[in-house]
């Protein structure tokens, strides 16, 4: 007699939390590579057409460290989809993972068949197969995609990106005075002896690498401003299991939006750091204030 085995017995959780193998790697990224590559549509009757395929690859996070990575478009984070509010999408999931998958549109409020949780609301992308999410980007916001089928084992591994909807009343950001804008994605890595796990919160899983845009200091990327200049900072809770203070040195900034939505004038906080959880995102306004680095 055989056994039936639902995704939440133990050998299911094992197999979530197992090494990537280096098999199933299909693209060795270049190590200068980097991710958050804003992906340009194609228009088609005014839809924007996003092409997006899902791979294992090789990724670089510091000069000779290399994790094998869940990706999308061949990229850690996923290519930045930014569109304006009120735009359609049409947006093709190509599955080249050795498994199934499904990606949801964090914080956008959709029809529910193309919200992407995968046996919820839609069935699992299989390997090789398309499925094609099509929506209108009703809100403006910083919101994020990931994946939604084991999202602690491929989320955690790389399956994640920006999806920035600018505000058709071109008022609402130019009320924020700011100069130039930085989006900070933040994700855990595990690797060990050579391999790659989905870092977790037990003992053994426990991460030992983190990385703001898919690169860990000092390969991060730099920001250059003058004193008097102003910078919105969009911060991303692409991770899935820790939460990270976000501190930035030289001064305080003010929170003007969280989770896609702006905070009223008289409500506005001003910190210096600010606690960035799985799924949330902080938009703030930092003033460089002195010299330094």
């Amino acid at each position: 007699p055989g056994m039936v085995m639902s995704r939440d017995t133990p050998a299911a959780a094992m197999r979530e939390m197992a090494a990537v193998d280096p098999d199933d790697v299909v693209y060795e990224a270049p190590a200068d590579a980097r991710g958050d590559v804003t992906l340009k549509p194609r228009l088609q009757d005014g839809t924007k057409v996003f092409d997006i395929g899902a791979s294992v690859i090789d990724w670089t996070i510091l000069p000779g460290e290399t994790v094998e990575a869940y990706a999308f478009n061949r990229q850690v984070p996923g290519p930045r989809i930014r569109v304006t509010e009120g735009d359609h999408l049409r947006i093709k999931i190509t599955n080249n993972l050795p498994e199934e998958t499904s990606v949801h549109w964090h914080g956008l409020i959709l029809p529910n068949d193309m919200d992407g949780a995968a046996d919820v609301t839609q069935d699992p992308i299989a390997p090789g197969d398309t499925f094609t999410y099509e929506f209108t980007a009703i809100a403006p916001g910083t919101y994020f995609y990931h994946s939604h089928h084991g999202p602690d084992r491929q989320q955690g591994l790389g399956l994640y990106g920006a999806l920035i909807v600018d505000p058709r009343d071109q008022s609402r950001d130019a009320f924020y005075d700011y100069d130039q804008e930085v989006v900070i994605q933040l994700q855990e890595w595990l690797e060990r002896d050579g391999y790659t796990y989905p870092a977790m919160m037990m003992e053994g899983a426990l991460p030992n690498f983190f990385t703001i845009n898919g690169k860990a200091y000092p390969e991060t990327q730099h920001v250059s401003m003058k004193v008097g200049d102003r910078l919105r900072v969009r911060f991303i809770g692409t991770h899935n299991n820790f939460i990270h203070p976000m501190h930035i040195h030289g001064g305080p900034f003010e929170i003007v939006e969280t989770d896609g939505y702006p905070v009223p004038p008289a409500a506005r906080l001003i910190k210096d750091t600010v606690n960035v959880g799985p799924g949330e995102r902080y938009d703030v306004i930092w003033e460089a204030r002195r010299p330094g680095k």
